[in-house]
């Protein structure tokens, strides 16, 4: 048992190094794609060649992040087959599908159509390079629709039936996946997450211009479109927020308790807008659980259940169970759970010994207690809880964050409106150094969505221990620290290339 929790802490490892690496990439290309085509845009309407240099400027710099961050997420893809065999097996007929599809439509579509867009310029007409650039930008979107099906049906599973022949989950109604409330809000929120990063980057890069004093005209320019869409994009963003949080009360209510700290729950419960957790606050005591808060009265009620008086579950009711409020103990769910392990067994051992009859009564027993398998595999309750600490300081880094990015967004476009933009060194530099405030965030939500839903590989269904595949530990160990260098590798030369080319600007591109 110690080397199979040394080999899920190291595939976790790995698959989370992978998963970090490839998301400082992605955002970039989900919004800078939809900037891009916007500014090509104006230059087709307008005919004016200095929307062009400014679009080719802009295209080259998303061509750099759009070449590196590829390796990243094929590797990812891999991963599944190598370190997560037993998760590919069970989850093989659904978690595929969506990821052949990203595969055979939106990536072959946004590639065939990038190699149109940055090598097509006075090769076809200004419309169909026009049409080019849009697909590109609507491409790189479907794919993480594709991926993000996926992964929220790992957060809320649905469409799908258990064969206890085969052992696996099998899809039953591809739109009951497709539209999944989870997938449509997870999605919704983590690409318009992509397109605030992306107007903080267009935004930041332009600032320097404005501080170096030079190419203003172009950095301008680049700014008043940057803004207006990251204004937008983020004022959906909060919209698309409220959703997702909605959605995780309802279908992953331990995610949303480690997300505010919340032990012990309570109705028309707060929202923590800034605290500090006790460290040595563990469930069942009578610590307590801040070591100070600023709360925002009801707030959490609301956001969770869209109501004044909801009653919100914490950590203590999940695990210990509250009969008041109908929830069932984890203790108790393990129990269901090893019945249904067992009489799964059972019904495999009869079946294989043509005892029909008592594979039958077996059979209906395993479907008794089906939903409750995946419990049965928690060596104690309290394995049922994340990592309180990186859930919650993880979301109020992200929930932070994004407010302060709208902050800017307003500035930035009401200075820029003013045309006094260029004289406002301090909003320059903020914008500046939001840049990389912007991939906090990024990677922060993906913590509080994964880490949050811990020990699940599935939610419910199949914890992470139960997913991992029969390799040698060793073999996991080695490949993560060379990926670590891989990634190193490939991040230094993007932000070196980069670099490069934002010193050259627009006149030299």
């Amino acid at each position: 048992m110690e080397h199979a929790d040394l080999l899920v802490d190291w595939s976790r490892a790995q698959f989370a190094l992978t998963a970090l690496y490839h998301w400082l990439f992605v955002p970039l290309t989900l919004g800078l794609t939809f900037i891009v085509a916007i500014m090509e845009t104006m230059y087709v309407k307008s005919g004016d060649e200095k929307w062009k240099k400014i679009t080719k400027y802009w295209m080259g710099l998303l061509a750099i992040n759009f070449a590196i961050g590829l390796a990243t997420g094929i590797i990812m893809e891999f991963e599944f087959g190598t370190n997560w065999s037993n998760y590919s097996w069970i989850v093989g007929d659904i978690f595929g599908a969506p990821l052949a599809i990203e595969g055979l439509m939106a990536f072959f579509m946004e590639s065939t159509f990038f190699a149109v867009m940055f090598f097509g310029w006075n090769k076809v007409s200004k419309k169909m390079h026009l049409l080019s650039t849009w697909l590109v930008a609507i491409g790189s979107n479907l794919s993480a629709l594709w991926i993000l099906v996926a992964n929220g049906w790992m957060q809320h599973p649905t469409g799908m039936s258990f064969n206890p022949d085969t052992t696996r989950n099998e899809m039953a109604n591809f739109w009951e996946v497709l539209f999944n409330p989870n997938a449509v809000s997870k999605f919704l929120h983590t690409v318009s997450s992509g397109y605030v990063l992306a107007s903080l980057f267009v935004i930041g890069i332009s600032a320097w211009y404005l501080l170096k004093k030079r190419d203003i005209e172009f950095a301008k320019k680049s700014i008043l479109v940057a803004s207006s869409f990251g204004l937008l994009t983020s004022m959906y963003l909060i919209t698309t927020g409220d959703e997702s949080a909605h959605q995780v009360a309802l279908n992953q209510p331990m995610k949303l308790a480690a997300m505010e700290g919340l032990y012990k729950g309570e109705k028309r419960a707060g929202i923590v807008a800034v605290g500090a957790l006790n460290p040595a606050k563990e469930l069942g005591d009578d610590k307590e659980t801040f070591l100070f808060k600023f709360e925002i009265p009801n707030a959490l009620s609301v956001l969770g259940y869209h109501k004044l008086d909801a009653y919100v579950p914490g950590m203590d009711d999940l695990v210990n169970g509250n009969k008041e409020q109908g929830i069932v103990s984890v203790k108790e769910k393990m129990q269901k759970g090893k019945l249904a392990i067992k009489a799964l067994a059972d019904y495999k051992k009869y079946k294989k010994a043509n005892d029909s009859s008592h594979a039958e009564e077996a059979l209906k027993t395993f479907k008794t207690y089906e939903k409750y398998m995946g419990y049965g595999y928690l060596k104690k309750p309290q394995d049922a809880l994340p990592d309180v600490a990186l859930t919650f300081y993880s979301f109020h880094t992200m929930v932070g964050l994004g407010f302060w990015f709208l902050l800017l967004f307003v500035l930035v476009l009401y200075y820029t409106m003013k045309d006094s933009i260029e004289s406002k060194k301090w909003l320059q530099y903020a914008a500046l150094f939001t840049i990389p405030l912007g991939y906090v965030a990024q990677e922060a939500g993906w913590i509080t969505a994964e880490v949050g839903r811990q020990p699940w590989a599935i939610q419910d269904l199949l914890p992470v221990g139960m997913a991992t595949s029969s390799v040698a530990t060793s073999s996991v160990m080695i490949t993560f620290w060379l990926f670590a260098v891989l990634f190193t590798a490939l991040l230094l030369a993007e932000i070196k290339i980069m670099l490069k080319q934002i010193k050259i600007g627009p006149e030299g591109h």
